[in-house]
């Protein structure tokens, strides 16, 4: 039967809860705005038929921005507090470096200076150094602040947490500035003076993750997976209301294919994923890894028409998108390396089977994302349902009892880390968990 991709090609449940979430505003971890955000997510599940919705609430270390600056000569440049900096005021001379890519770092003394680095790679670069790599970087060589510019053009400062799990204030303060304030500051005063100050209110705060099942009562279950919060400067339509609208979308379409599912399906929506995957690590260390089947993570959905899959290692995830791909028609990208920067790889990295569910955009970086930016009207509602459409087979592809896939050694995935040369930056950050 066939009903049911008619029925979400015109279904308006998972983009009407999309608009809910943007029109909320302020989704910050810990934030009333975020547990907003869950409450209604949570409605929304039960409504589109799943059972035992409900929040399950974890502590957090709050942060709420207040003002920050950089004085430069006698100008101030606008920027942003970066989630989790530390307040202080840092007078230092500045240094430009580039890309910030680690051996840039090597050959820079950075000590006491104020570092300014990008937020993309050259094309040619072999991976992707997150921001958090670049900023410990920074504090390792004993910089006294952080400047993260952006390389998308249009006034858009960018944003993303600092910090560790063991440490979740940032050591050094930290700011995003847009492309043109950072040409500015690299043109005008690099080897200068510069004075960067961030305000910020460091309290104690709750996040929540959300839980649903649908299906067959067993033990065993296939999670889908999203988070709900999002930065507090934008709408978080990218990153992730469309993940969490998508999560709601196939909450209803699973519903009606309920019959079909032969493993329980356990929707869990992670809070607090900008500021360390807080939410999957509080969720990862409460469940049994035994009984996870696979994990469906969408981060990402929507941006761009086509699906793109990080399988990690596992062959038999890579088998099934390329299955649910042919049986479409339908281009779905598998990308076979290891992603570790979304909630699925709280899991992962133990051995878990999991996908991190994102869009083929064409872009390098994030493109509109953590900046003010990240909109609703930048994804279509035809990039919605199509992709709802192959996540509801390939689910229901993943639950079937003629689809097995075998979780991986813990020392396989570290072997695959220091293979694709990611370890080093995870021991830096305080990720590195072997």
């Amino acid at each position: 039967m066939t009903d049911w991709i008619g029925e979400t090609f015109t279904s308006t449940v998972g983009w009407d809860h999309l608009e809910t979430l943007v029109d909320i505003g302020n989704r910050q971890a810990g934030s009333v705005g975020e547990r907003e955000a869950a409450t209604a997510t949570r409605d929304a599940l039960e409504a589109a038929g799943a059972r035992d919705a409900h929040l399950e609430d974890f502590p957090i270390q709050g942060w709420t921005r207040g003002s920050s600056s950089i004085e430069a000569g006698d100008t101030t440049q606008r920027c942003i507090a970066l989630p989790r900096s530390p307040s202080g005021e840092e007078t230092a001379e500045l240094v430009d470096l580039g890309y910030g890519l680690p051996e840039d770092f090597e050959d820079a003394d950075v000590e006491g200076k104020v570092v300014m680095v990008s937020t993309n790679v050259p094309s040619w670069y072999e991976r992707f150094p997150h921001r958090r790599e670049k900023y410990y970087h920074a504090v390792e060589g004993g910089a006294a602040a952080f400047v993260f510019r952006n390389h998308v053009e249009g006034g858009l400062a960018p944003t993303g947490s600092v910090g560790m799990d063991a440490a979740p204030i940032g050591e050094i303060p930290a700011v995003g500035v847009s492309k043109e304030v950072g040409a500015r500051l690299a043109r005008r005063f690099d080897g200068e003076e510069v004075t960067v100050s961030v305000e910020a209110d460091i309290h104690e705060a709750t996040s929540q993750n959300i839980h649903a099942d649908l299906g067959p009562d067993t033990e065993e279950a296939i999670l889908i997976t999203s988070h709900v919060d999002a930065h507090d400067i934008c709408e978080g339509a990218m990153d992730n209301g469309a993940g969490t609208a998508m999560a709601v979308e196939l909450a209803r379409t699973l519903a009606a294919r309920e019959g079909e599912l032969d493993t329980r399906v356990h929707f869990l929506i992670f809070g607090a994923e900008e500021v360390g995957l807080v939410g999957a690590s509080y969720a990862a260390e409460r469940m049994d890894h035994d009984h996870i089947k696979a994990i469906l993570n969408n981060d990402g959905v929507v941006r761009g028409r086509d699906l793109k899959f990080y399988t990690h290692g596992f062959p038999e995830l890579k088998e099934a998108v390329n299955t649910i791909s042919e049986r479409f028609e339908h281009p779905m990208t598998v990308t076979p390396r290891l992603g570790p920067h979304s909630d699925h790889w709280e899991f992962v990295q133990w051995g878990v089977p999991g996908y991190h569910v994102t869009s083929e955009t064409g872009e390098a970086g994030r493109g509109w994302g953590h900046t003010r930016a990240d909109s609703l009207d930048k994804l279509e509602v035809r990039n919605f349902r199509e992709s709802a459409i192959l996540l509801t087979e390939l689910a229901v592809h993943l639950a079937a009892d003629e689809f097995s896939v075998a979780h991986r050694d813990p020392e396989a995935i570290a072997a695959d880390l220091e293979a694709e040369n990611l370890d080093t930056a995870l021991k830096l950050t305080g990720d590195w968990p072997y």
